[in-house]
């Protein structure tokens, strides 16, 4: 923000003050004006949002009090700075101000070298604060990234023993999140799948054959079928990576990113009619982001080449999921599939191996 461009919204149904403040501000911003709340709260609102406000108290309709109120509860004007210009003195209405969230208090009479440099040092202060801001979004997605790279890495480590790429997880990440968003709009998961809750379910999937290390690669990389015992072994991997999350939980202290991998790492073979593994877990016992990963992870596998087998197409592939609606898989997700699935041929297309 630049003070010499910066752009102050005067509010007052004074005609004096308008002209006064008007003259005194004029050659260094420009300026908005309004004459009472309503006109103040549209003007805050407008194309051109002030960088700050001047803001009588007593006014007719709508007082100060209300227009500022109303001003920290928009997400649009939350962040401007307000400062109360009002001819009271007295404590209780300053501290009334700053409690709603004004920044400083000036009384009338004003004094014309007080207010421009207060309206100066706020000006300042907000830029430095919007700067803050910026600086602490990119910091985050700095540290997102470098996360979201890490968990990409362990879980592309497990899949390359099993000679899968790591296409399969970007697709499989691109599946659940198509899946969530549409669950999303749901009656029943409305409430549920937020934004937040979807990024951090996609984050998770690469996770979900993490227990794949514990497993020999005499049996991952096997070409022919596998005997029973070696079957066992190869769904002992839920529970090898369950065990790595809850070390890492025990490391790093349990989270809800940690949950949500555990939950889909140790649940996603698990089928809605209590037919899977590990534990047989039925409906919706089976945690949500494991009922997407396990109608996701299945479209891939049927979709995508192996050394055991060839990619059936996205029109074979679509009816077999339909057919496992409410035994392999929780129907409402199978909806959610059913209307996502020209998405999901395009995923497939984009991010084929």
């Amino acid at each position: 923000m630049n003070t010499q461009r910066a752009t102050l919204l005067i509010v007052d149904d004074e005609p004096f003050y308008l002209e006064m403040l008007t003259e005194l501000l004029s050659d260094d911003y420009s300026l908005l004006v309004a004459r009472n709340g309503g006109q103040a709260l549209r003007r805050a609102r407008g194309g051109t949002r002030p960088d700050l406000i001047l803001l009588d108290i007593t006014m007719q309709e709508m007082d100060g009090f209300e227009v500022c109120r109303k001003l920290k509860h928009d997400i649009l004007t939350r962040q401007i700075p307000v400062i109360f210009l009002t001819a009271r003195n007295d404590v209780q209405d300053e501290l009334r101000g700053l409690e709603l969230g004004a920044v400083d208090y000036v009384s009338k009479p004003i004094n014309g070298r007080l207010l421009k440099r207060r309206v100066a040092t706020h000006l300042s202060l907000a830029e430095r604060h919007l700067a803050l801001e910026q600086l602490v979004r990119e910091r985050t997605r700095e540290l997102q990234q470098t996360k979201d790279a890490l968990v990409f890495s362990m879980g592309a480590m497990a899949e390359m023993r099993d000679r899968e790429t790591g296409n399969h997880l970007i697709r499989t990440g691109h599946y659940v999140r198509l899946l969530a968003e549409a669950l999303a709009e749901t009656r029943q998961y409305g409430a549920v799948l937020n934004e937040p809750t979807i990024d951090m379910i996609q984050r998770a999937a690469p996770l979900h054959d993490i227990g794949k290390i514990g497993v020999p690669d005499r049996i991952l990389q096997k070409q022919g079928p596998l005997t029973d015992d070696e079957q066992e072994q190869m769904r002992n991997h839920v529970f090898y990576g369950e065990r790595l999350l809850d070390d890492a939980a025990g490391y790093l202290g349990e989270t809800r990113f940690i949950q949500a991998a555990r939950e889909i790492a140790g649940n996603h073979h698990e089928k809605w009619d209590g037919s899977g593994y590990p534990r047989g877990k039925k409906g919706d016992k089976i945690p949500l982001g494991a009922r997407l990963m396990a109608l996701a992870d299945v479209y891939d596998a049927l979709t995508s080449r192996r050394c055991y087998k060839e990619p059936i197409a996205h029109e074979k592939a679509v009816p077999m999921i339909l057919e496992g609606s409410g035994t392999h898989f929780d129907p409402l997700v199978v909806d959610a599939f059913e209307r996502k699935q020209e998405k999901f041929l395009e995923i497939m297309n984009k991010h084929g191996d």
